[in-house]
């Protein structure tokens, strides 16, 4: 089994959701502007190894399909 560094962090999750203002028709400019301000803000903090989990268009009535 492999130790990490006490100075590594693993990945970073970035969450986005879709704001009822915006629809459901594709990926909302909501959704594009809020990767960008996670993106510059986990840059800022040094966290490059991270993954965005989107919430576009599902609610939790209807949670069948996360991308």
């Amino acid at each position: 089994m492999q130790s990490k560094n006490k100075n590594q962090i693993g990945i970073t999750a970035l969450y986005c959701r879709l704001s009822r203002d915006d629809g459901t028709e594709s990926e909302s400019n909501s959704i594009g502007n809020q990767k960008k301000l996670l993106s510059q803000k986990a840059k800022e903090m040094g966290l490059t190894d991270t993954k965005y989990y989107v919430d576009d268009g599902y609610t939790g009535t209807n949670f069948a399909g996360v991308r």
